[in-house]
């Protein structure tokens, strides 16, 4: 799939938009099934990967034929929905590949708990085995990705989570998932964080009716979103992490209820490509 260079400072297309589990069910398709991924290109070639669930793999596929790569992915948390793609993505067995990952874990624990997905038995490669060169680091304070800087910042999710800024040329794309609103500090940290921005992609899980019934477990409701993207100026809202339970038609009847309070909104769906404006 062919992948134009935006010249806005950033493209970004996504390859994975379920949340929780992977589903495989024809009436999912025109969204997708696959869990959380996201690919970002910027000016310069370098690709900045947002997760790494079911949705990378084909990522990878399709990077096989490079003679060398050298990728950044972040990871927002490590529930099994954002890490379980990592065994299948094919770079990291290329020995001429390098793969700096960023989390708000500590390097050590984030390491240990990759190492842990893929070890003895629940996969047959050990991950201290892949031939890539893998740099951990910590995405507690700004970085600097080529032309792009990196931000964090807390969101309200079970045992953490982090969302992202990208900034790169004049534009910015925010990506704010796995969050529950809630907590005030949390909630006005990350409004700070979204502020202003092209593109923000947000967590809308729930409708209002099924969140009553799943407080507490850490996501939103398309409501919380529209809400953030009307009080934060944003650009564009992209609805995301899909309930595996919600079908296209249903993710339509989502978006239409979306689009009459805040009107540049669209819903998240594999292959889908947007550039800041």
């Amino acid at each position: 799939m062919a992948h134009t260079q935006s010249s806005t400072g950033m493209s970004l297309r996504f390859r994975g938009v379920r949340g929780s589990i992977p589903t495989a069910k024809s009436c999912n398709l025109r969204y997708g099934g696959n869990t959380t991924c996201l690919e970002v290109r910027l000016t310069d070639g370098r690709i900045i990967i947002i997760d790494a669930g079911t949705g990378i793999r084909q990522l990878g596929v399709e990077m096989e034929s490079a003679e060398a790569l050298s990728l950044t992915l972040l990871l927002t948390h490590f529930h099994w929905d954002h890490i379980q793609g990592i065994p299948f993505f094919t770079p990291l067995y290329a020995k001429h590949n390098r793969i700096d990952i960023y989390s708000h874990r500590p390097v050590a624990e984030a390491r240990e708990i990759l190492e842990g997905q893929m070890s003895a038995p629940l996969f047959p490669v050990p991950f201290e085995n892949l031939m890539a060169v893998r740099n951990f680091h910590s995405a507690v304070e700004p970085f600097e990705v080529g032309p792009a800087r990196v931000t964090s910042f807390p969101l309200n999710h079970p045992q953490g989570a982090s969302g992202y800024r990208l900034d790169c040329g004049g534009h910015s794309i925010v990506h704010v998932c796995d969050h529950e609103p809630g907590n005030a500090v949390v909630d006005d940290g990350i409004r700070g964080a979204v502020e202003g921005a092209d593109i923000l992609v947000c967590d809308a899980q729930y409708t209002p009716a099924e969140y009553e019934r799943r407080a507490g477990w850490g996501h939103g409701t398309w409501v919380d979103a529209v809400r953030l993207a009307k009080g934060a100026s944003v650009k564009k809202l992209v609805l995301t992490h899909h309930d595996p339970d919600h079908n296209d038609e249903f993710v339509d009847q989502i978006l239409a209820l979306a689009v009459k309070e805040f009107p540049n909104t669209v819903a998240a769906a594999e292959g889908m490509l947007l550039s800041p404006d």
